[in-house]
């Protein structure tokens, strides 16, 4: 009886990545969202009410505290959110880095 080929192949060791484009250091740094300007505002709080909190139980409170917030009190954090955005902007379009990034693909 044949023996039959394996079904699975395994990489290669060595350059993992090697098709992945290197990240320019120096390129401007991605605006950050409405929720992140919250959850960095919000982390130390939760930290506080909850000492023994595991990291992945602070993302679930943050997350269930951004859902609850209402319009109004959303507003600064989106405000902050445009204002970052449209920061990166500015800096991406004085940026030399030559080419398109990956980055625009999330648009």
């Amino acid at each position: 009886m044949p023996k039959a080929k394996p079904t699975s192949t395994r990489k290669t060791k060595g350059k993992a990545d090697s098709g992945k484009k290197k990240k320019d250091p120096n390129a401007p740094k991605r605006g950050l969202s409405a929720y992140m300007f919250f959850a960095n505002e919000q982390r130390e709080n939760v930290r506080e009410e909850n000492p023994n909190i595991s990291f992945g139980q602070v993302g679930k409170v943050l997350g269930e505290r951004w859902k609850a917030l209402s319009e109004s009190e959303r507003r600064p954090y989106e405000d902050k959110a445009k204002a970052d955005k449209e920061r990166y902007d500015a800096e991406k379009a004085s940026y030399a880095g030559g080419g398109q990034d990956e980055e625009d693909d999330e648009e």
